[in-house]
């Protein structure tokens, strides 16, 4: 048997245990129970959030000022080659003609 094949049938017998383990509980305790693994499993849940935030936030960068600026005139430029009809933009690369499917 692969590691991995191990580590998933002690993972399903760890849950059948604690499933079993649950049916013999009284009403209140099996709420308490309940609650508590409820609490668990939001926990971890808020945990792992975190960590993706804090690795997001860790690779992104502050925006440059003069990079910016570049690429607004470069968007401006654009938007001039490109002809207005009211309020939609339409660039003359959507001139040419196009091709029947």
């Amino acid at each position: 048997m692969a590691v991995a094949e191990k580590v998933m049938a002690g993972l399903v017998l760890a849950v059948c245990l604690v499933l079993l383990l649950r049916i013999f509980l009284s009403p209140r305790l099996r709420s308490r129970f309940d609650r508590s693994a409820l609490n668990a499993w939001h926990r971890l849940r808020h945990g792992f959030g975190r960590l993706g935030r804090r690795r997001s936030a860790r690779t992104s960068r502050a925006p440059n000022p003069e990079e910016a600026a570049k690429v607004a005139e470069e968007a401006i430029r654009r938007a001039q080659e490109g002809s207005w009809r009211g309020n939609v933009y339409t660039p003359k690369s959507f001139r040419k003609p196009r091709k029947p499917h």
